[in-house]
């Protein structure tokens, strides 16, 4: 069994491996001193390997998120290890596999994250000469985003968007690799930790980042994104779909949109700006009193992350900004009550729908889909009503 193991974690040298062994997650050797350091857990010694002890720790099963909870929050990643093989007919130590890996940056499920805040995977590659590519990605949203900013813009970039992973390649040299740990030192745009992760220079292939996207995009051409001639982002993008792929243990089949955000779309609101607004956090990092916190009365996690995403990242268009007051002013005058109503209950269907198609979704929250597509009819019907000239 040991053997196994080790094969297993050979593969995630960074990350915890939890092993599943009947009704608990075990963990060895210095995985298992690092968790019952972080997590407060009993460490026991069994047996032996290789002349030494084997040092073990575990966690129930049945309240395995609570701790993945914990250890993301404190920025670490879990690599979890599951029994496939069959108990009863298999010949020594049943077969085993990582199926999933748990990062800040692709978290899916309601246990480990807010309802309304995303999870954001980022990746940065410094091009040839002055510039930066960057792309980005929420799992549960399906969309990949790609920019291409100054090195001196990538600093408000990043706090803009608020990653709770970043990418970077191992052979940046070494005043850009100081650049983005010190990025990463800083709270997220959510409040929470933002993690560096380095990967292989081989990873960062624009080439290989356009065909990939065309991929994802089912498309010939970036051309109708006009995304064609970004070098710098669709290096960054390869890197960031082998790494989202890597950890949800399959290919992303729902990612199905793209989005380019330019410098010169967006009202420019510097890190220092940003902080002393108090937009989505305080000067001391918590999450109230702030303008999101005062403006939030949604109903829905969906409603909570799309109004974070808008003050975020404010547009400059006019005619972007004159169509959002125009809604609001259809909405007053009782229809917003209505919809409220309607609302009331909803499950968060963006999150369920991408968990179904990463085949991690759960019954109870099919149950939940199923209830909310239910009454989509009776949300259409006010709509139309309150639209009715």
């Amino acid at each position: 069994m040991m053997q196994q193991y080790l094969a297993i974690k050979a593969g995630y040298p960074h990350t915890l491996v939890f092993y599943r062994m009947g009704d608990f997650y075990e963990l060895f050797f210095g995985d298992a001193e690092k968790a019952a350091r972080l997590l407060d857990i009993t460490l026991t010694q069994r047996g032996q390997s290789g002349g030494e002890p084997v040092v073990m720790a575990g966690v129930p099963f049945h309240s395995v998120d609570n701790y993945l909870a914990r250890l993301i929050k404190l920025g670490e990643s879990v690599a979890i290890c599951e029994q496939v093989g069959d108990v009863a007919t298999s010949k020594g130590p049943v077969e085993r596999k990582v199926v999933r890996v748990v990062t800040p940056g692709t978290l899916t499920d309601a246990e480990l994250l807010s309802d309304k805040t995303e999870a954001l995977l980022m990746a940065v590659h410094p091009g040839a000469r002055t510039g930066c590519g960057l792309a980005w990605l929420s799992v549960t949203q399906g969309i990949v985003y790609l920019a291409q900013c100054a090195t001196d813009e990538l600093t408000d970039w990043i706090a803009r968007v608020g990653p709770g992973e970043l990418l970077y390649s191992a052979e940046v040299t070494p005043g850009f690799e100081k650049q983005v740990q010190g990025i990463a030192a800083q709270p997220g745009a959510a409040g929470g930790r933002m993690v560096a992760v380095i990967r292989p220079a081989w990873a960062f292939d624009a080439g290989l980042g356009q065909r990939k996207l065309l991929e994802q995009l089912q498309a010939a051409s970036l051309a109708a994104w006009d995304a064609q001639d970004l070098p710098d982002a669709h290096a960054a993008a390869a890197a960031l779909l082998n790494y989202a792929e890597h950890t949800q243990g399959r290919a992303l089949t729902h990612v199905r949109s793209l989005q380019v955000a330019r410098t010169d779309e967006l009202i420019d609101l510097p890190v220092n700006t940003r902080r002393n607004l108090e937009l989505t956090q305080t000067l001391r990092g918590e999450t109230s009193p702030t303008l999101l916190s005062l403006l939030d009365v949604c109903c829905t996690g969906m409603g909570s992350r799309a109004l974070r995403s808008w003050l975020l990242a404010p547009p400059r268009d006019r005619t972007m900004a004159r169509a959002r007051l125009g809604a609001i002013g259809t909405l007053r005058g009782g229809l917003w009550q209505r919809l409220r109503q309607a609302l009331k209950g909803a499950s968060d269907v963006e999150r369920i729908s991408a968990r179904t198609a990463l085949r991690q979704v759960r019954p109870r929250e099919l149950v939940g889909l199923c209830q909310t597509l239910a009454r989509a009819h009776d949300l259409a019907r006010e709509l139309a009503a309150g639209l009715d000239p």
